[in-house]
């Protein structure tokens, strides 16, 4: 009858609430603190999605497992904890999202915070439980309070004068300073070059095999890209024009005769985003020679504005030299 009962007193030790450790409670709350950070609205614009995130992949997962294979404090010390916590995270994270790869979810944001969630969850209780196995006086228990009466007395001394209480209060503030200089610099990087990417692709969406000799009447595909980097949300302005270019030999340069809008469309392109479209155009006159591609940002000049100064008021422009054959008859 004992032997059946043992393992119930366990369990009631374990997950009794009272009885969680501190550190494994703190990892509950910050787990709590992340998927919150996360999801809820306008705290997921904010910085405190990073500051959550970034121990929930560098070192929660991590310690929650060493916690659940070694309960018994004589079995690694606390800077091998530590250690161990940061590299077991950094294997076990990828490991979850190779596995997440190969499933129906994929690799996105909903399955690889409900992954990391159930694995540290699972960790913890099996870290309380094996804990409840050990012996009180045996288990890993994080000090604490030892750690606390230690910073106390490493700053702030019994026996110490007025002005060594103001250098101390100095010094564990100029220390804080740094932590939270640390923190922003990691949370909030300096924006590198700004700058959009404007492409064309040919008809296989490489840059290749471009429509050359095209067929009056007849349509010619290809694709459209745009790139932001522009760190901000941007809805870009594309404007297609069909040109008629003649060379003058004269001053040894290209000049522009006919430019006759073919289509113009708007594309919303988020931060860090690239947006690649479909497109097809028709040429119905033999005398165009040239597809040009205007891309403009938050500003478009009014129609007012032609022939080159549109092309110079562009933010990106690109061409195509074309050929326009007679239709068959």
């Amino acid at each position: 009858m004992e032997r059946m009962q043992q393992p119930y007193d366990t369990i009631i030790e374990a997950f009794a609430t009272r009885k969680v450790p501190y550190d494994i409670a703190a990892c509950y709350v910050w787990l709590a603190g992340t998927i919150l950070s996360i999801y809820l609205p306008v705290v997921n614009e904010t910085f405190l999605r990073v500051v959550f995130g970034i121990p929930v992949i560098l070192f929660i997962p991590g310690y929650a497992l060493i916690a659940a294979l070694f309960p018994a404090a004589k079995d690694l010390g606390g800077i091998e904890r530590v250690a161990l916590s940061f590299g077991l995270s950094i294997a076990v994270v990828p490991l979850i999202g190779l596995a997440l790869n190969y499933t129906p979810w994929g690799i996105r944001l909903d399955p690889i915070v409900t992954s990391l969630a159930v694995f540290t969850i699972c960790m913890c209780l099996a870290a309380q439980y094996r804990r409840a196995c050990v012996p009180a006086a045996e288990r890993f228990t994080v000090p604490f309070g030892a750690i606390q009466k230690a910073l106390t007395r490493e700053f702030f001394p019994k026996e110490t004068t007025r002005l060594d209480r103001i250098l101390s209060i100095v010094l564990l503030i100029a220390i804080l300073a740094a932590v939270a200089t640390t923190v922003y610099v990691v949370v909030v990087p300096k924006e590198g070059e700004k700058f959009t990417e404007f492409f064309i692709l040919g008809s296989d969406r490489k840059a290749a095999d471009y429509p050359s000799e095209i067929m009056a009447g007849q349509n010619s595909s290809m694709y459209i890209g745009i790139g932001n980097h522009e760190y901000k949300n941007i809805t870009y302005t594309v404007e297609i024009y069909l040109e008629s270019m003649r060379f003058d030999e004269k001053t040894n340069t290209s000049v522009l005769g006919a430019m006759d809008r073919i289509d113009r469309f708007t594309v919303p392109v988020p931060d860090n985003q690239t947006v690649v479209l479909p497109y097809s155009f028709t040429a119905k006159k033999t005398t165009y020679n040239r597809i040009e591609f205007l891309l403009f940002n938050a500003t478009v000049p009014g129609d007012r504005v032609q022939g080159m100064d549109r092309i110079n008021q562009s933010y990106r422009d690109l061409h195509l030299w074309i050929t326009v054959t007679p239709p068959l008859r």
